[in-house]
């Protein structure tokens, strides 16, 4: 897997912490399952290094706001519900899939099983649209507020009605490449797209400039994605952290 640019750990910290003052007032067993998916501990409870995802889209968010000549951190708020959708989507996807590893641990459904596993990721999602209410600390008009969160729940139903195509075309053999880029126009490149739309909005008036960084988030979410699907064939395991051959069993 290729390595990431050292200017996306320039924000990792800062994104951590807000994320983990997300989950701190809440103390259950639910919060703790959230907790072991994004790597923070073990399935006992234990603090964990090591394992946490890469936090490509809140980081990329915070990069289009700062290149939009805003304050970052006044869109740290926005990159934690943006890190919060794509890893409800994956705990939902994981179960979907029946996939047992990600990130080289067994999944939140293999541990807890299917119906817990839901929960964790629907409340995930939830949370996602209260981290937005942040932006109110730093001063974000409602009308900015509100549009950052319209595209969150816009692009949480493009990634739904993609991975319903991902699902369906299980069944069938006549997909075309058009297809296959409809499917995952939706299933990725629709929250990479929101991720710098959102940060652009924080950080600039300019509706040019937000459409070309939302443009740019659409084109590489699709060559994300495509890559990603390459490794799931022909990649390296102990690098990628998913079972290698897990599309063909499923007919992808």
């Amino acid at each position: 897997m290729t390595k990431l640019p050292q200017v996306f750990e320039k924000y990792r910290t800062e994104i951590d912490a807000e994320l983990r003052s997300l989950l701190a007032q809440h103390q259950s067993p639910l919060y703790d399952m959230m907790r072991y998916h994004l790597g923070w501990i073990d399935e006992k409870g234990h603090p964990q290094q090591g394992s946490t995802g890469k936090a490509l889209r809140p980081t990329l968010c915070l990069l289009a706001c700062e290149a939009a000549g805003g304050e970052y951190r006044h869109a740290l708020p926005a990159a934690a519900a943006v890190e919060l959708v794509h890893n409800y989507s994956l705990i939902h996807d994981d179960i979907q899939d029946d996939d047992r590893e990600r990130r080289h641990r067994p999944t939140v459904w293999s541990i807890w099983g299917k119906p817990q596993a839901i929960n964790a990721g629907t409340a995930m999602r939830l949370l996602s649209n209260m981290a937005l209410f942040r932006l109110a600390k730093w001063r974000v008009s409602l009308e900015k507020r509100t549009r950052v969160q319209y595209l969150l729940d816009e692009s949480s139903l493009r990634l739904i009605e993609g991975q319903y195509l991902d699902i369906s075309y299980e069944s069938r053999f006549d997909i075309s490449v058009s297809d296959y880029l409809k499917m995952i126009e939706g299933k990725t490149a629709s929250l990479m797209s929101c991720s710098l739309e959102a940060g652009a909005l924080l950080g600039s008036d300019d509706e040019h400039l937000v459409e070309s960084l939302r443009n740019i988030g659409r084109c590489l979410g699709l060559a994300f994605q495509i890559q990603d699907d390459i490794l799931g064939i022909w990649g390296n395991q102990e690098e990628t952290g998913k079972p290698l051959g897990s599309d063909i069993r499923h007919r992808k």
